[in-house]
């Protein structure tokens, strides 16, 4: 499954917000700095579908906030 997402580091809370066009928008606690917010959203979305980090990918858009991520989702 891939999925474009915008993220929105440094929030007060984090949070999944599916948006109109089939799009996140996820907020993260983490600062854009030293790949932190990445590494927060891979865990989130890991945690959120039931997978291994290992199975989300950042497909593009690695140091920017809007992101195409690939999951790998076994059925």
């Amino acid at each position: 499954m891939q999925k474009r997402v915008k993220v929105k580091p440094n929030s007060k809370e984090q949070k999944i917000e599916e948006q109109n066009d089939g799009s996140w928008t996820i907020k993260l606690k983490s600062p854009p700095v030293d790949g932190k917010a990445n590494e927060e959203l891979i865990k989130l979305l890991a945690k959120k579908f039931n997978v291994p980090k290992a199975h989300v990918r950042i497909k593009s858009g690695l140091s920017s906030r809007q992101k195409l991520i690939e999951i790998d989702i076994d059925i």
